[in-house]
């Protein structure tokens, strides 16, 4: 709410102040949108699902036998092995149960990160093609179209954009233009 609000009164203020020097012409579209139709994203899940069974889940196991290692030692040291050793294994335990208890969140923000790193190509192009199209159509301003709660369909750069990017939409995607 207060985001809209900030971007409402931005764009308030700079109409008003391109009244009295330029003029203002501000566009919209769905990033996000955007880029999942971009080639890059159709393979994303794919590309995860290796990463989640090539990387996370031999790490989880790893960190599982790791644990039952370290627990092994530290109880069947407890009278025979030095105090230094049982404390240093003592105090590398708590974490490791920490880790395998917390694995589900852990893991899910190591692919939310690998998911970023993928992506980051993709919507490079799409913000170097909104430049464009924004340059080429005269826009002042772009948003993003969550920002906006009503918008002129004309504003909308989907279709522009898209065509930059040689991508095609859909026929049930929602956009301004129709």
């Amino acid at each position: 709410m207060k985001k809209t609000l900030a971007v409402a009164i931005m764009i308030t203020a700079l109409l008003f102040a391109g009244r009295s020097q330029a003029q203002v012409k501000i566009g919209y579209i769905s990033v996000d949108n955007m880029v999942s139709l971009m080639p890059e994203a159709r393979s994303l899940d794919s590309l995860l699902g290796h990463y989640q069974s090539d990387t996370l889940n031999p790490k989880y196991a790893e960190l599982v036998t790791l644990y039952k290692y370290k627990d092994s030692i530290y109880r069947d040291s407890v009278h025979r092995a030095p105090e230094t050793v049982r404390k240093q294994i003592a105090s590398e335990l708590p974490t490791l149960i920490y880790q395998i208890q917390n694995w589900d969140q852990i893991s899910q923000r190591a692919t939310e990160n690998k998911q970023n790193q993928l992506l980051a190509p993709a919507y490079r192009k799409v913000y170097d093609a909104i430049k464009l199209v924004a340059k080429e159509k005269g826009y002042t301003h772009v948003a993003n179209r969550e920002a906006f709660l009503l918008a002129p369909d004309g504003d909308d750069m989907t279709l522009s954009v898209a065509a930059k990017l040689k991508v095609k939409v859909p026929a049930g995607m929602p956009i301004g233009i129709k």
